[in-house]
């Protein structure tokens, strides 16, 4: 009888199997077998699967933010009210709204009509514009918090700067307001939108909170704003995805095409589950019920890397933007 040839080591968590199984057919097929199913890492070396409950951590914070929102902007008072309690209702917990957008009120008025406890759903607005004082923007900020989470516990899950312009002495005016609301529970965490490097690290100069806990900025495979990317990632900032969804204006993009073809998706579907592959909160905005759905609908495919690889080759950089891009001097 031949000697059996050495045993393949199969993991560093099992036993190796016994060398009589290595001497007759029906053994070395029991233990081929055996080595496919168990030479697959363990469970917490498997990469994660992604889903619709899957929350990420704020820097320095005990917060943490679902990572798939629903934006409301351009979304009028009319229909406002109705596209947020269709989104609760299929598993949205993370509303983004604005002063500028002029519907907190409604997104208030959504969650109350949901039922949902106030808990459990995340709620972010912005602040446009300094006020004059720190303590006349200061009150601005608890004016949205009233209007959207109205009472004396009334608060908001985060609370952005909406852009950097107006310059240096206004984004002060804007933070120290916004960390006056998180020292008081107003707020659970404070962020900052459209902000480039230098704007961040300019932060240090005055903020008692650093980093901020997010960063939204315009995040697609044509706008993928890399320089701010790493260095929010560098920093454990979490980056939101506003205009995922490019408006639809690349819908009929023949790379984007392609690949949603290749998964049986929408170019939409596809978008949102790009932004997530990367590691981005996206934002995606819609008013249309079954379009509402959709969007959610991204847990069941994963992209390759090789189809990741041929959407990041789409990036025009600043020029690919179609609200705007960050400057990060």
């Amino acid at each position: 009888m031949a000697r059996a040839g050495p045993q393949k080591h199969i993991s560093p968590h099992h036993e190796p199997l016994p060398a009589s199984f290595q001497t007759t057919p029906e053994g070395r097929a029991y233990a081929e077998a055996y080595h496919a199913q168990h030479s697959a890492p363990p469970a917490h070396e498997m990469p994660a699967k992604l889903a619709l409950t899957d929350l990420l951590s704020l820097p320095k914070s005990s917060v943490k933010i679902p990572r798939l929102g629903f934006g409301v902007y351009l979304s009028p008072e009319s229909v406002c009210v109705a596209s947020c309690l269709h989104a609760l209702k299929h598993g949205y917990r993370h509303i983004d709204t604005a002063q500028y957008y002029q519907n907190e009120t409604e997104v208030g008025k959504a969650l109350k009509q949901s039922g949902l406890k106030r808990e459990d759903v995340f709620l972010t607005t912005k602040i446009l514009a300094a006020a004059g004082s720190p303590e006349k923007t200061y009150q601005r900020c608890v004016d949205s918090v009233t209007k959207i989470d109205p009472g004396e516990r009334g608060f908001v899950d985060l609370f952005l700067i909406h852009s950097p312009s107006g310059g240096k002495q206004k984004r002060k005016e804007m933070w120290v307001a916004l960390e006056k609301l998180l020292e008081e529970g107003k707020a659970r965490s404070i962020g900052v939108s459209n902000f480039g490097v230098g704007h961040i690290e300019e932060m240090k100069e005055y903020a008692k909170v650093w980093p901020p806990h997010v960063n939204q900025i315009e995040l697609h495979p044509w706008c993928q704003q890399r320089t701010i990317c790493e260095y929010c990632e560098k920093h454990g900032i979490v980056i939101e995805a506003y205009s995922p969804l490019v408006r639809a204006q690349k819908a009929h993009d023949p790379t984007l095409v392609s690949v949603a073809k290749t998964y049986g998706k929408t170019t939409a579907q596809v978008l949102i589950r790009y932004c997530l592959q990367k590691g981005w909160v996206p934002l995606p905005k819609s008013d249309t019920p079954s379009r509402i759905e959709e969007n959610a609908d991204v847990y069941d495919f994963e992209i390759s890397a090789e189809d990741m690889k041929e959407l990041d080759d789409l990036d025009m950089g600043a020029d690919g933007a179609i609200v705007q891009a960050v400057t990060n001097s």
